[in-house]
């Protein structure tokens, strides 16, 4: 009974963290749209200066929650599935769990405001170049190799999720589908230039869908696991 109850536990706490995801995609599109985020160091000293909260959703604030929300969805989509494939869908769990850990090496939101607080007290030119360049520095680690590698495991992670879908009835087909074409899209990193950008761009429609569905199942999973 207890295995049950912690099973039915997992599965909503699962299906609330993919609503969740889903509504912090238009807030962080809606906030690049109306604040675009500044390109260059001095740009973000000035930004966090005037407003820090704008400075640390411009660094992604949000997708620092993003993340371990996801955490929880992968959890209860491996619960879900592990009978279907169960060595496919634990490398996939490695795979998106490993990657969000390395995105977390990327994130730079915190870094660059206290940045910005010595530079704004800075009294010599020297201090202040230096503090430049070690935001200089952070900008490259924030679009860099960790979070490439974060963007491509969890590209990796929802391909081998949707493959597995796909071989069994716990998720509709239309589920699976909505991940492969996300997946797809999301190999190419969103750092990777112009294509990159347009992909990622691309992947968030199938990505809000297949999220959705996900969600609806796992509170369907979880009703059902109570009532056993």
């Amino acid at each position: 009974m207890a295995a049950t109850d912690s099973l039915s536990g997992l599965f909503k706490t699962g299906g609330i963290m993919a609503i969740l995801i889903v509504a912090i995609i238009p807030v962080q599109l809606f906030i690049f749209i109306a604040w675009p985020p500044p390109e260059s160091v001095a740009e973000f000293f000035a930004l966090f200066q005037q407003n820090w909260l704008l400075g640390l959703l411009s660094l992604d604030l949000l997708y620092l929650f993003n993340n371990v929300f996801l955490i929880f969805v992968y959890l209860a989509l491996y619960a879900a599935l592990k009978r279907v494939n169960h060595s496919a869908m634990l490398m996939a769990l490695i795979s998106g769990i490993v990657g969000i850990a390395i995105y977390y090496a990327s994130a730079v939101a915190f870094e660059m405001m206290s940045l910005s607080q010595q530079f704004a007290m800075a009294e010599t030119t020297e201090m202040k170049q230096q503090l430049m360049s070690a935001g200089q520095t952070l900008l490259v680690t924030y679009k860099g190799t960790a979070f490439d590698i974060y963007y491509v495991l969890n590209a990796v992670a929802l391909l081998i999720i949707s493959f597995v879908m796909l071989k069994d009835t716990t998720f509709s087909k239309t589920t699976g589908v909505f991940g492969l074409v996300s997946g797809v899209l999301m190999i190419i990193p969103s750092t990777a230039g112009t294509l990159g950008l347009i992909f990622s761009i691309a992947s968030l429609i199938p990505w809000i869908i297949f999220s959705i569905l996900v969600s609806r199942r796992l509170f369907q999973l979880s009703n059902k696991t109570v009532e056993k």
